[in-house]
C-alpha cells in the first residue's frame, strides 16, 4: 500500500511524503530556493520524526528539481542571534534524524551545501549522482557549519580530511565523495531513487528488530561496548523471529 500526502496541510509544503509499509519517503521540495532549509522544513523534519519515531520504518531522504540541498536559508539565517544559535534549530532537527530507529538513505543530486550537506551527513547510508556538488562554506559566511559537520563529519571522513574540509569550504565533487567515503555508491540521475529503493528492499528483508538494535549498538560510544552489544544480542537471542529466521535457513541447508 502507498499512501501520499504532506507532512503539513500547506499546499507549498516544504516536504513531499509518500508512505509505504516498510519505508517513507521524503523530497526537499523549496526548487525555486534549491530547496534551502528554512524553519518551515525544520518543523516538517520534526513532524516527520515524531512519525517515525512513533511507527519506525526506513527513510528516504531526497530533493527535488535536481538538488538534495542548497544549504540553510541565508535570509532567514541572516537575522539569527545568539539565542537562536544556542536553540540549535537545525542541530537538533538532524540529530533527530540521525537517531531514528530504522536506517536513514539519503539519495543526493546536485547540491548539498551546508545546512544540506549536514542534513545528508545525518543519514546512515549516502549515495548520489555524478552531479554531485558536497561541502560547508560556513566559514566564508561567518560562522561555523554548527549543525553536525564539526562532529559528524571526521567520524565518515577521518578527522585530517574533514578539518581540511572544513576550515577550507571547498566543495566536493562527486567522484572525490566516494573516493573519500562521504557517499557509498554513484548512480545516474534517473536510477538514484531506485538505488536507495533496492537499499531499502535490503533492509526489509532482515529482521527488524536485528536491524534496529544494529543501528542503535552502532551508534553507541565505543565506551558502552561490549556491554551493549552483549545486551542486545541476549534481547535477540530469546525472540521468536530469531527462531524461525535460524530454523528456515537450516532447513534449507538440509533440503
Amino acid at each position: 500500500m502507498i499512501e501520499r500526502a504532506s507532512v503539513t496541510d500547506a499546499t507549498d509544503s516544504a516536504l513531499l511524503v509518500e508512505r509505504r509499509d516498510d519505508r517513507v519517503i521524503v523530497t526537499l521540495n523549496r526548487p525555486a530556493v534549491r530547496n534551502a532549509i528554512d524553519q518551515a522544513t525544520i518543523d516538517a523534519l520534526h513532524l516527520l520524526c515524531a512519525e517515525l519515531e512513533a511507527i519506525p520504518r526506513t527513510l528516504i531522504l531526497t530533493g527535488a528539481g535536481g538538488v538534495f540541498a542548497s544549504g540553510a536559508d541565508i535570509a532567514e539565517l541572516r537575522e539569527r542571534r545568539a539565542a537562536d544559535a544556542r536553540e540549535g534549530i537545525n542541530a537538533n532537527a538532524f540529530v533527530r534524524i540521525a537517531l531514528l530507529p530504522m536506517p536513514v538513505i539519503a539519495a543526493l543530486d546536485g547540491y548539498a551545501l551546508g545546512g544540506g550537506a549536514e542534513l545528508a551527513y545525518a543519514a546512515d547510508i549516502r549515495i548520489a549522482t555524478p552531479s554531485l556538488k558536497i561541502g560547508n562554506p560556513e566559514t566564508g559566511l561567518g560562522i561555523i557549519a554548527a549543525a553536525g559537520a564539526s562532529w559528524r563529519l571526521k567520524e565518515i571522513v577521518g578527522d585530517a580530511r574533514a578539518i581540511e574540509l572544513l576550515l577550507t569550504g571547498r566543495t566536493v565533487a562527486a567522484a572525490e565523495a566516494l573516493e573519500i567515503g562521504l557517499v557509498s555508491a554513484l548512480h545516474p540521475a534517473d536510477e538514484l531513487l531506485p538505488a536507495a529503493h533496492a537499499i531499502a528492499d535490503s533492509v526489509s528483508r532482515n529482521d527488524k528488530a536485528a536491524t534496529i538494535a544494529t543501528k542503535r549498538v552502532f551508534r553507541a560510544p565505543r565506551e558502552a561496548h561490549p556491554a551493549i552489544d552483549l545486551e542486545a544480542q541476549a534481547e535477540l537471542f530469546e525472540s521468536p523471529e530469531k527462531f524461525r529466521r535460524m530454523t528456515e535457513f537450516l532447513e534449507r541447508k538440509h533440503k
